[in-house]
């Protein structure tokens, strides 16, 4: 990192905190990148939230989107209390970056190609809302099943996804079928936000005590509360940057890709006693190799959409 954030200054500017944790300037940009990647996939969260609870009869709905909003929150909070212990895990890194690699592979390769030209923009509360780029009309029922399907990570029932009214005993059933889903799509998301803060600060040091925390376990932490902040109160700023650049989504799933890749190779190549990839030394060519990916990704998200010609009529 020094490399990139100021060379030898950051060493100059580097100071030793409580708990064994290390400070430097440099750390600020991971923590800026982890920003971009919680804002994108917050609001992915919200987005899944909203068109799940959708599902319910209106009644219902405020109750459904206030157990997502308290799952949210309560799942991060848990992720960022096991990352301490996660970080000394050599496992996650197979687990991480592999679960990782699916959820960015999904979006790319395997989600329905729609006719519909789609845009995310905010609703009068604020919240996160999907509309036809054009017109501004809200999605069909088939639409929004589509892109529930493509955003959950976990499978949703046909009776989650039925929305017509039921009878009390089936509309029960329904409901907690949804909050179910609501619950794991959070877990998800949870995993996704500590995974990448993890894959970010990479292993400690050698020589590091076992025992002892992460000396960049702050960063993590850092950058899962920013996640919970972000959900609940900075969303509709990256709305406006979504409607702005669209394809900031595609850099986003492009990082979560990276990320997920550099995991895997981490745990492929090296080892609690041998390092064949040095991802963190600038001398090391795994380190410009990460970067620049992770340079270029994060640019695909300036990249201006071409619009679409109209049809001709």
């Amino acid at each position: 990192m020094d490399a990139l954030f100021g060379g030898s200054m950051t060493n100059l500017l580097a100071f030793s905190g409580p708990w064994g944790q290390e400070f430097e300037w440099g750390h600020l940009g991971l923590i800026g990148l982890l920003i971009v990647l919680e804002g994108v996939l917050s609001i992915d969260n919200a987005l899944v939230l909203g068109l799940l609870a959708k599902r319910l009869p209106k009644a219902q709905q405020p109750r459904a989107l206030t157990y997502g909003l308290v799952g949210a929150f309560v799942f991060r909070f848990i992720a960022i209390a096991t990352a301490s212990y996660l970080l000394r895990w050599w496992v996650v890194k197979l687990l991480g970056g592999g679960y990782l690699l699916y959820v960015a592979l999904k979006h790319f390769f395997f989600e329905t190609q729609e006719e519909v030209d789609e845009t995310i923009t905010s609703d009068a509360a604020g919240q996160p809302r999907i509309v036809e780029r054009t017109t501004g009309r809200e999605l069909t029922d088939t639409e929004e099943e589509v892109e529930i399907a493509e955003r959950v990570p976990v499978p949703v029932s046909e009776e989650v996804m039925r929305k017509e009214e039921a009878a009390a005993r089936v509309s029960a059933r329904k409901f907690w079928s949804t909050v179910l889903v609501i619950e794991l799509t959070d877990i998800a998301f949870a995993i996704d936000s500590i995974l990448a803060a993890i894959a970010l600060v990479g292993t400690p040091p050698k020589g590091h005590p076992e025992t002892a925390p992460h000396p960049q376990l702050w960063v993590v932490i850092a950058g899962g509360i920013l996640g919970v902040i972000l959900m609940r109160f900075a969303a509709v700023l990256f709305i406006k940057l979504l409607e702005k650049f669209p394809r900031f989504e595609t850099a986003a799933y492009l990082l979560v890709c990276v990320i997920g890749g550099k995991l895997l190779a981490d745990w492929w190549f090296n080892s609690t006693t041998k390092t064949v990839l040095d991802f963190h030394s600038p001398h090391s060519p795994a380190f410009w190799t990460f970067w620049i990916a992770m340079l270029v990704s994060f640019c695909v998200g300036f990249i201006r959409s071409k619009p679409k010609p109209e049809a001709a009529a």
